[in-house]
């Protein structure tokens, strides 16, 4: 249950036009979020992908629960995904820096991803609510 919350923070974070239609005071709370904004993705980034490849060790679980391993695996791919888009300052900086090549596939993965941060930030809410509900519902 904790995961789906965290994701619907960040699915947050990622649309902020959502939460500036529903909310007055919502743009003063991200202007104090913004300068860590940075990190926060860092961290999502890394968490998204460690809980990637640890649905492909735990493939075994796909017979046993399908629709918790398949809601996992897409939870943690959002994640991964928001996670590198709001921190790709920071991982330009500290792992794709490293090489010229791996910056440049970094901007050109950017450029593909940033019209779809919207889309994914309401399908990030979408599954981060499911897994909240999900949590409650006995395994399948």
């Amino acid at each position: 249950m904790t995961w789906g919350i965290t994701l619907i923070l960040l699915s947050i974070i990622a649309v902020p036009s959502l939460l500036l239609a529903k909310k007055p005071n919502a743009k003063e709370l991200l202007a104090k979020i913004e300068p860590y904004q940075g990190w926060i993705g860092f961290g999502f980034f890394f968490w998204g992908v460690w809980g990637i490849i640890s649905s492909i060790l735990s493939i075994g679980s796909l017979t046993l629960y399908p629709v918790w391993w398949i809601t996992l695996l897409a939870g943690n791919i959002i994640e991964a995904v928001l996670g590198f888009m709001l921190g790709f300052g920071l991982i330009n900086k500290f792992v794709l820096s490293k090489s010229e090549a791996g910056a440049e596939k970094g901007m050109r993965l950017r450029e593909k991803l940033a019209p779809k941060q919207g889309k994914l930030g309401i399908l990030g809410l979408i599954v981060g609510i499911w897994i909240i509900v999900a949590s409650f519902l006995p395994a399948f």
